[in-house]
């Protein structure tokens, strides 16, 4: 079978699965750019991919900066592609299953206190000065992933009727596109409130969507990724990324370093399968030994 369509048959498949639009993109960007080094290598056919290319191509990733986790992950799509040839009987072995993955020095940034608060005043400070519905929009976004560790895709689709602000919870499509909720506390739902108050007043016809853009239709991912990159310009920070990921990863850490039992964090952050939580509690064990240290009461006490 010719690789482009090969490439084709495999994402009309994963539509055809009902995976997630994101998803759909990162096949569609890592693959081309796969087999299109596949051809340049002299290789059209499925049946001609060999371990050899597939190796050779992630080194040529490597050398121009990609990452372990990048590689990774370019491997794991590789390999669900020609998992897919597999099953169409294309070819009868997966040759990228041969490859192994990069060890990975995994080192996940989170906010301290002091850039939340730059963060969360910077907003303020336009808010109260312009008075434009983008810095508070921008201003709430932040918030509601720092209060519920929220994901953008559950953002940008989130409805005014998924707000219950008589339980305080907020219900999302996660990313196994079940409907899941997630609760909140007084002080975020005290926030939606007056948000929700000023876009009435803002917009006079309401969205349904919680986040809008200027033109009050549905916020896009693109449209979210902007908003990131005006604030990570605006920060400076140098040893940590603003992107909606880090968010989630401090809401993460801040219940970890909280002393919430591993079981608590996986249903608040709605992982498939705890070993992921586990990964991040395993992650911050240090950090959590060194506060122990220095704030345990035993070091007060003469004993």
């Amino acid at each position: 079978m010719l690789l482009k369509f090969g490439y084709q048959d495999f994402l009309d498949d994963r539509k055809f699965k009902n995976t997630t639009e994101t998803n759909i993109k990162n096949y569609e960007m890592i693959l081309a750019k796969f087999i299109e080094y596949c051809i340049e290598s002299q290789v059209v056919n499925v049946e001609d991919i060999s371990y050899s290319h597939v190796r050779q191509y992630l080194m040529k990733c490597q050398e121009k900066g990609d990452k372990a986790s990048t590689i990774n992950t370019k491997l794991m799509r590789i390999r669900a592609f020609l998992n897919y040839m597999v099953e169409c009987e294309v070819i009868k072995n997966n040759p990228a299953h041969k490859v192994k993955m990069q060890k990975d020095d995994v080192k996940i940034d989170v906010f301290t206190d002091e850039q939340i608060r730059q963060m969360l005043n910077f907003y303020r400070r336009i808010k109260q000065r312009e008075k434009t519905y983008v810095a508070y929009r921008d201003y709430m976004v932040i918030v509601l992933i720092l209060g519920t560790g929220i994901r953008r895709g559950e953002i940008i689709n989130l409805q005014w009727s998924d707000v219950d602000f008589v339980n305080k919870s907020i219900s999302v499509f996660g990313k196994t596109r079940r409907k899941e909720t997630i609760p909140i506390t007084d002080k975020l739902a005290k926030e939606l409130a007056g948000y929700q108050t000023f876009c009435k007043q803002y917009w006079g016809t309401m969205s349904d969507y919680v986040f809008v853009k200027r033109d009050n239709k549905q916020l896009t991912e693109n449209a979210l990724m902007l908003v990131f990159q005006y604030l990570q310009k605006k920060m400076n920070f140098k040893d940590v990324r603003v992107s909606a990921h880090t968010f989630r990863h401090t809401f993460c850490h801040r219940l970890a370093m909280s002393g919430m039992s591993a079981f608590a964090i996986q249903k608040l952050m709605r992982h498939q399968n705890i070993t992921v939580t586990m990964k991040y509690v395993a992650m911050w064990g240090n950090e959590l030994r060194e506060q122990n240290d220095k704030f345990n009461p035993l070091n007060t006490l003469d004993i």
